[in-house]
């Protein structure tokens, strides 16, 4: 769990003195709207116009808080460890790489040299061109331009078709975009030409795994371990297994963007109603923000034991969008407002993910997705404003990693103040200028330099935005 800082501390107790109602939910699908909700090891206490009340804690399914705490976490794909592996180089590979790449830039010309000496077959002229490909394609990575990283290691195996460097690291690139069928295809050639390597077996799993294969993710991962023992593939192994025997006896449901899956106990008109509003969203987020997945998205509905089980999510999470959007359903029938709000939030992660290959940081992924689900920074405004009156604000550098490990208080602040910084972004410039944003953070060698090329802003410029913002909007 992460250190409450003393901001954190300040905020939580600013915000308790104006309280709003929670809402106590019950394992029978029974909702209680209450203040002051507490609770211990056996008991929920809350208080209601008629007194103190206390119900039993085994009956109760969750407690969902008021606008100042947040159910969602985000897990991106991003920590799949889908790195290329190493590639032994060709002789003369860094004279080769010096030719292709020199004064910051990809010299096109030496390469059509090499692409017309690699026309006659020769085998050292061949990989004399491939080794350049790949050195202009790493060149290029770096710089954040996928796309055409991509471009190089195809054209490099149009002349090398059985160089499984290049095939490895072409699936690479094609699973940070989400790509997961078509990242098989260089994969399949790369196990024909070697058919017993670990690195193939492994980065297959993946690509089965995103593709929701997961009986032939596993079988990868496990061929993967046999041929060499590997941490992270033990660990994708273990976590792919759990999901598998959780979901063995669970429904199915499908559209053309989403592939559902639900407990038995969950009601095939909860499941329809779901992918109905997960349609509705997936249309909504395709216009707003200019992009559409190109895979289909898989929705896992669980019961509350299960999410926790299968997640190990926090306490303080309500629903996780691994790449997988896993959501708890127990006691729902049919789509309520919160679960609605729940769908579009976690939606919106796959969304700005996916558009952002998989760069955009926690701050700028839970922002745009509360807003997008509806949230807006009306009641906690003013704690924020005076927060950062008195310099307990956080950076946003502080918020670029995980939030997984922090703590409920911790989150609440870091969720309100992502929020009052997309809200600002989007005042200024639009939804547009988010949808460019993830464009330029894919291409990016920061997020923050992102923002200072797009918006002309660094992160304290931001802060400062969202604080004169938040004045202007809520406090005037």
């Amino acid at each position: 769990m992460s250190r409450v800082t003393p901001w954190t501390v300040w905020l939580v107790l600013a915000l308790s003195s104006s309280a709003a109602a929670d809402t106590i939910v019950l394992k029978n699908g029974r909702r209680i709207v209450a203040e002051n909700v507490t609770e211990d090891a056996t008991h929920v206490t809350y208080q209601t116009p008629a007194g103190q009340l206390s119900i039993p804690k085994s009956i109760v399914a969750r407690i969902e808080h008021d606008s100042l705490t947040y159910s969602s976490a985000s897990r991106a794909a991003a920590e799949a460890p889908v790195t290329a592996p190493q590639i032994e180089p060709v002789r003369g590979y860094e004279e080769v790489a010096g030719l292709a790449v020199h004064d910051n830039t990809v010299d096109f010309a030496y390469l059509a040299r090499l692409e017309s000496d690699a026309r006659s077959g020769s085998a050292t002229s061949v990989a004399k061109f491939a080794a350049a490909q790949h050195a202009a394609a790493q060149f290029l990575l770096a710089k954040g331009d996928t796309e055409a990283a991509i471009d190089h290691y195809r054209q490099a195996l149009v002349f090398a078709p059985q160089n499984t460097g290049l095939l490895l690291n072409l699936a690479v690139l094609y699973l940070h975009q989400s790509q997961f069928t078509t990242a098989l295809d260089p994969l399949e050639r790369a196990r024909r030409v070697a058919p017993d390597s670990a690195d193939v077996a492994k980065l297959m799993g993946w690509a089965y795994y995103g593709a929701n294969k997961m009986d032939k993710a596993i079988e990868e991962w496990r061929r993967a371990e046999r041929l060499r023992p590997d941490p992270e593939v033990e660990q994708a192994l273990d976590k792919a297994a759990r999901d598998k025997a959780e979901e063995e006896s669970y429904r199915e449901g499908e559209t053309a963007h989403f592939a559902l899956k639900y407990y038995g106990g969950a009601t095939p008109d909860l499941a329809r109603g779901i992918l109905r509003a997960l349609e509705d969203d997936f249309r909504d987020l395709e216009s707003q923000l200019d992009y559409t997945p190109p895979e289909q998205i898989s929705v896992i509905l669980y019961t509350q034991q299960a999410f926790a089980d299968i997640t190990r999510a926090p306490s303080w999470a309500g629903a996780i969008n691994d790449g997988r959007l896993r959501i708890p359903v127990q006691g729902i029938t049919t789509v309520t407002p919160d679960l609605a709000r729940v769908l579009k939030h976690e939606l919106t992660h796959s969304f700005v993910g996916q558009k952002s290959h998989l760069r955009a940081p926690t701050w700028l992924q839970e922002g745009i997705a509360q807003w997008m689900e509806g949230r807006r920074s009306t009641s906690v405004a003013g704690a924020l404003v005076d927060a950062a009156g008195q310099g307990m604000a956080p950076r946003l550098d502080s918020l670029e990693g995980s939030w997984t490990g922090f703590s409920g208080n911790s989150a609440t602040f870091a969720y309100a103040w992502a929020l009052a910084v997309v809200e600002s972004i989007i005042d200024q410039g639009g939804v547009s200028d988010i949808s460019r944003l993830l464009d330029r953070i894919a291409t990016s060698t920061s997020t923050e330099a992102a923002t200072k090329e797009l918006l002309h802003s660094n992160y304290d410029d931001l802060d400062q935005q969202a604080v004169a913002y938040l004045k202007h909007a809520y406090l005037r």
